[in-house]
């Protein structure tokens, strides 16, 4: 009897517990606050958009306005225009909930139906803010400013086909309440558009003049090698990132007479949007070690990033910013090289996108340094000419038949801009992924005859690569033997450190 009663009670107290808890999950989705915190989590655990945002003016008559309050209100702000975007871009209006007043979503979730019946499809993103107070209430629950001269970039899509694309500058009214302990847009207006002067137009590198690439105030010719560690290639700012090796490789460039080096910064490994101190760290260790050497740097801002979506720009703008403010002094930099290969990410992400990332990291970068030349390495001569007019010194990369090139390169030797070939090589992996590959004696030949069509057209170089490797990531060339073994065997300097029969080439 006493073992039943036991049994009755624990299932009744059991059930009662589930639908205690039932009724306290539907209390917690019925109510406006506790619904507003769980929609918010979302972009609070992951911040998914920073553009550069920057308070022109807080001075405010009526109460002064705290930092904390300043932040919060900034954060939300920003946060609105995501979701805005996110809404025209996936018809979804849910996020729109969250950050605006119900008198302010009309508009914006009439204008999402729209579009989505009409099958137009808006992709958008905010580059920066600049805002100034207006008011802010005694009371703290309201707030009134302006956003001024707003940089945005939008593409517009009709049936997925690329209608338009363009940048531009805005100004906006703003007033936003604070509703359950987050402020939401309950007015944004649209000023009147007003001239813009921009101070960021192109000007020529000092650096540059006209086809020639000063520096120290004369013509500088870059002889040049790209250059990884060669018992760490594709990562060499690794946790096995050895100085004293780096040192030793630099010894044996500058010894051979090259003046220029070429090195490449891995987006994810350095951090993204947030770059690791310690990988600053490492870096400006290379570049005082290139220039104890005298080695001038071609540094790659963007290695191992293929995204170039929208909503990801304003995380690469921050990598480049801090990468870019930390090493624009330093003697040993030459120029920046943006991203290497984009134009082979044209089918798989656009053509469009990849030019107009490519465009609008061009102006980042010249935000922050004036002074040094930008340049992008692309994989071939004949796209060399791609955005000719946007960087400073045009690069170029050739792996195809030597006895093309002359021809082939007349397509671009018109070019009124200083000319980079940025990469070439020659395998010589020959057995048994490569029965017909090219031996060493093969891989001299090819780079004696290509130094003299180099000094022919007094072309800057740099050549693929100081060391064959004995291993190759498979994140380079894929997991292919064939392609691996090939891509192993470029070096001036075999597996074993003895310098190969082409070492004799690699400069003149």
């Amino acid at each position: 009897m006493i073992y039943r009663s036991f049994i009755i009670t624990s299932f009744i107290a059991i059930n009662a517990l589930i639908l205690f808890g039932i009724s306290q999950t539907l209390s917690f989705l019925s109510t406006g606050a506790d619904r507003s915190m769980m929609l918010h989590i979302g972009v609070k655990n992951k911040q998914a958009y920073i553009p550069k945002v920057e308070w022109k003016d807080t001075i405010n008559p009526a109460r002064p306005i705290e930092k904390q309050t300043m932040y919060d209100i900034q954060k939300d702000y920003v946060n609105s225009w995501y979701v805005r975007n996110v809404g025209y871009a996936t018809y979804d209006s849910l996020g729109i909930f969250d950050f605006y007043t119900e008198s302010a979503r009309k508009n914006l979730v009439d204008g999402i139906h729209f579009n989505k019946t009409n099958d137009v499809q808006i992709l958008s993103t905010t580059l920066d803010h600049h805002l100034a107070l207006d008011f802010y209430s005694a009371d703290g629950q309201l707030v009134v400013f302006e956003d001024q001269n707003v940089r945005s970039y939008t593409q517009s899509f009709k049936e997925n086909n690329l209608q338009y694309e363009t940048t531009s500058i805005s100004s906006y009214k703003i007033a936003m309440l604070l509703e359950d302990g987050f402020w939401r847009v309950r007015h944004i207006v649209k000023q009147p558009n007003i001239t813009v002067i921009d101070t960021n137009t192109q000007k020529e590198s000092p650096y540059v003049r006209g086809n020639q690439i000063i520096v120290d105030n004369k013509p500088y010719q870059i002889k040049g090698i790209n250059y990884y560690p060669q018992e760490t290639p594709w990562n060499m700012f690794g946790e096995e990132f050895d100085i004293d090796i780096i040192q030793k490789d630099f010894k044996i460039i500058n010894d051979a007479g090259l003046n220029t080096i070429r090195i490449f910064v891995p987006y994810e490994d350095f951090g993204k949007e947030y770059v690791l101190a310690d990988k600053l760290i490492k870096l400006k260790e290379v570049m005082d070690l290139a220039e104890k050497n005298s080695l001038k740097v071609v540094l790659t801002l963007f290695d191992f990033y293929g995204n170039y979506d929208i909503n990801d720009w304003t995380f690469t703008h921050r990598h480049a910013e801090q990468i870019v403010s930390s090493i624009k002094e330093h003697p040993a930099l030459l120029m920046w090289d943006i991203k290497n290969e984009p134009n082979l990410d044209f089918e798989s992400r656009t053509k469009e996108t990849v030019l107009a990332w490519l465009k609008e990291m061009i102006h980042q970068i010249r935000t922050i340094d004036t002074e040094h030349p930008i340049t992008i390495g692309w994989s071939s001569i004949e796209t060399a000419d791609i955005l000719s007019e946007d960087v400073d010194i045009v690069s170029f990369h050739y792996y195809k038949d030597l006895t093309q090139f002359q021809d082939i390169f007349k397509t671009i030797s018109s070019l009124k801009k200083p000319l980079v070939l940025q990469e070439f090589g020659l395998s010589s992996d020959k057995g048994l992924w490569a029965p017909f590959g090219n031996n060493e004696e093969d891989q001299a030949a090819y780079h004696e005859a290509f130094l003299k069509i180099i000094q022919q057209h007094e072309l800057h170089y740099l050549s693929w690569t100081l060391y064959d490797f004995n291993k190759i990531p498979t994140d380079v060339v894929g997991r292919l033997p064939w392609r691996k073994n090939a891509q192993k065997h470029f070096g001036f300097i075999d597996a074993d450190g003895n310098k190969k029969d082409a070492f004799q080439f690699i400069s003149y």
